[in-house]
């Protein structure tokens, strides 16, 4: 087993099948949580894992768990899996790579008529994104008891107001089983690295170590509208200078804790969005991240601080509304060292790594043994339509998954 290889074009095949739902002009993949597309996504995954042999269940909120049995049944399943929606102007790896390397392992398995003691489960996680429904991770969050179910079925649309429920309904995905509860032996998650790192560095394989922290916030300026012509320079209360000042505060805040701190403005709304009426309401969102949670704390102090002072020599208002966070987090360091082992075994070159974005594997450490397995993406882009990885990268992604899962599932 040791020397197990899975197929590479089988599994990069499918993940082109997988982008042709949601396909877009330039070359990536539109298919936005709880549309129309992702239910297409979905009903192509269940129908290959069905295939594979799996036994599927959907719980109600719409998180999609396929296993393949083990010899025991009272082992927890080993666990492998990441999310199907993507960006608005997305990749055809983010997310779907998870998945479908999950179910290239299992597929393998199949090939090669190995039965493990633990059952192998594939997840594909309901939003991880965010991008449509707020905040992000919000299926395995909701697994992890972060999120209360309610809460997230009454989550509006970002744009339209449709409520989560009620999209779950619509495409048929609002399932029957409990969100949460279920015994995990392990969880591992392949994704793209998102970042240049590994490509750099000329190394395959990231052995992800942890997450770094995150810290989103809402930020409205309030100042005053008043006519463009008549109002003169010196007496504005102009909300949308004040904002700018902010905007620029908050990516200095970012230069200013090196080597690892980021800090993004990412979403700006400004009102009443005329060209002769000085804004008097500018919305804004700020992202801060730092793989150390005492200096993310003293990001979040600058964050404020300069905030306010910029508000108050503008005259405006400001107000900071703190609206999601997670600590920094570690992975298992069982899980982590399987990976290592895997890696090593496959005579792939890697490094350690800390994950500078979000994943399911994130809230799912809380709850149970977990890491997750890098691989390069091409200039480091990723949430882009250029978003591209190697056939070669994604097949020794999922071949240190398979050995990684072999390691949790075979006693």
């Amino acid at each position: 087993m040791k020397n197990l290889k899975i197929d590479g074009d089988r599994l990069l095949e499918s993940l082109m099948e997988m982008a042709e739902i949601g396909a877009t002009e330039k070359g990536g993949v539109r298919r936005l949580a709880l549309t129309d597309l992702d239910r297409q996504g979905r009903d192509l995954f269940i129908r290959w894992c069905e295939e594979a042999g799996c036994t599927v269940s959907v719980d109600r909120l719409g998180n999609v768990f396929a296993r393949r049995p083990g010899r025991d049944g009272a082992l927890p399943p080993v666990m492998a899996g990441s999310h199907l929606d993507s960006q608005p102007t997305g990749g055809k790896f983010d997310g779907a790579y998870g998945v479908l390397a999950g179910l290239e392992v299992v597929r393998t398995l199949n090939d090669f008529g190995i039965e493990t003691d633990a059952p192998v489960e594939i997840v594909a996680w309901t939003n991880e994104e965010g991008s449509r429904f707020s905040p992000p991770m919000m299926g395995s969050g909701a697994f992890a008891g972060v999120f209360g179910e309610e809460e997230l079925l009454a989550r509006p649309d970002n744009v339209t107001g449709e409520l989560l429920g009620d999209e779950l309904k619509r495409i048929g995905y609002d399932g029957a089983a409990p969100v949460g509860g279920r015994e995990i032996g392990a969880y591992f998650e392949a994704h793209i690295e998102q970042g240049p790192i590994l490509e750099n560095e000329g190394r395959t394989i990231g052995v992800v170590t942890g997450a770094q922290g995150q810290r989103w916030y809402e930020v409205t300026v309030t100042g005053q509208e008043a006519h463009a012509g008549p109002t003169p320079m010196k007496l504005r209360r102009d909300a949308l200078v004040a904002a700018s000042r902010m905007i620029d505060a908050v990516n200095r805040i970012g230069h200013d804790f090196p080597p690892d701190a980021c800090a993004t403005v990412g979403f700006v709304e400004s009102s009443p969005n005329s060209r002769n009426t000085i804004p008097g309401r500018v919305f804004f969102t700020v992202d801060l991240r730092n793989p150390d949670d005492a200096t993310l704390a003293e990001m979040n102090d600058r964050l404020r601080a300069d905030l306010a002072g910029i508000a108050e020599a503008a005259g405006c208002a400001v107000d900071i509304v703190d609206f999601w966070d997670f600590p920094a987090t570690p992975f298992d360091e069982g899980c982590v060292s399987a990976v290592r082992s895997a890696a090593e075994q496959g005579g792939h070159s890697w490094c350690d790594i800390v994950s500078g974005a979000g994943h399911d594997a994130v809230y799912i450490a809380r709850v149970a043994p977990a890491a997750m397995i890098f691989i390069p993406c091409e200039d480091g882009i990723s949430h882009n339509e250029v978003e591209n990885a190697t056939r070669e990268d994604c097949a020794a992604g999922a071949e240190v998954l398979l050995q990684a899962i072999l390691d949790r599932a075979v006693e």
